[in-house]
């Protein structure tokens, strides 16, 4: 036992070690993105395709400034009247016959009668035609008492021949288009057709004209070049349009986007146009 002059003291609990402090895990600084690889090849095609596309535009911007800055066009036009130097007419007769040998010998009897027609009325031999003779088999529907199709039965032959006159004498050939009543009167089944009309020099025609359009386009080229103060240079371009040849005094509604050649009419009037294209200094 403890004596009395002994002190007590009660004995104190051992400090208790302060609980570990978690620490974050250092943050490591982020990755760059992965740039991807580019091949040399494609290198290559990327910059090829970078100087393409540069040239291509520069060019275009080049044609751009010259079309509208160091360029004159205008479109120039000429017409001419004139007249038709050849007619050609054509005439057809037919006949028929319960046997081709009867309608042939029907139809060259009706020949023989063109032919005295045309020889009185002025019509030279060297300037009609006369074609081959056409024959087909003419048949009819044949039907019962109660309106039923039963067939077809056999009548015999057509038998058709055409004319054609060809020549310079317009007024005899007008004529004799016009008044066929003698053909008729005697028997003759014929057909007439209204004649067309050519000009044999037209060719000359075309060059005449031409040359007035592609005069009237550089004239009118002149007038913008004066008025603007610049000077022509070398001509860059030219086309041709199409011929529209109408009858006279028909005005423009016929004309056509890929021409119009009439042959109707006796007068008639050709037009062409002419665009030039000139340089500007």
């Amino acid at each position: 036992m403890p004596s009395d002059n002994e002190v007590r003291t009660n004995p104190q609990p051992a400090p208790q070690p302060a609980p570990p402090v978690h620490q974050a895990p250092p943050q490591l600084p982020p990755m760059p993105p992965r740039q991807p690889k580019v091949s040399a090849v494609g290198a290559f095609l990327i910059g090829l395709a970078i100087i393409i596309s540069t040239t291509i535009f520069t060019l275009g911007l080049l044609r751009f400034k010259q079309g509208f800055d160091n360029s004159v066009s205008a479109t120039g036009s000429a017409s001419v009247d004139f007249e038709s130097d050849l007619i050609v007419w054509r005439g057809s007769f037919a006949r028929f016959g319960q046997t081709s040998k009867a309608a042939y010998a029907r139809i060259e009897k009706d020949r023989e009668a063109v032919q005295q027609y045309l020889a009185e009325k002025g019509i030279s031999k060297s300037d009609y035609t006369f074609s081959s003779v056409s024959i087909y088999q003419s048949y009819r529907d044949n039907y019962d008492n109660n309106g039923n199709y039963i067939g077809r039965v056999f009548e015999g032959f057509n038998l058709s021949q055409d004319v054609t006159v060809t020549s310079k004498d317009i007024d005899t050939v007008e004529d004799v288009s016009r008044d066929i009543s003698t053909l008729l009167a005697s028997g003759i089944e014929f057909t007439s057709e209204d004649p067309e009309y050519y000009c044999t020099t037209l060719d000359q025609v075309k060059l005449d004209l031409i040359r007035a359009a592609t005069e009237n386009a550089r004239e009118r080229i002149e007038i913008i070049a004066e008025e603007t103060g610049a000077s022509l240079g070398k001509l860059q371009a030219s086309n041709l349009g199409v011929f529209q040849i109408t009858a006279r005094n028909s005005g423009t509604s016929n004309y056509s986007y890929d021409g119009y050649f009439d042959t109707s009419s006796r007068l008639k009037t050709a037009t062409i146009t002419v665009n030039l294209k000139y340089g500007l200094k």
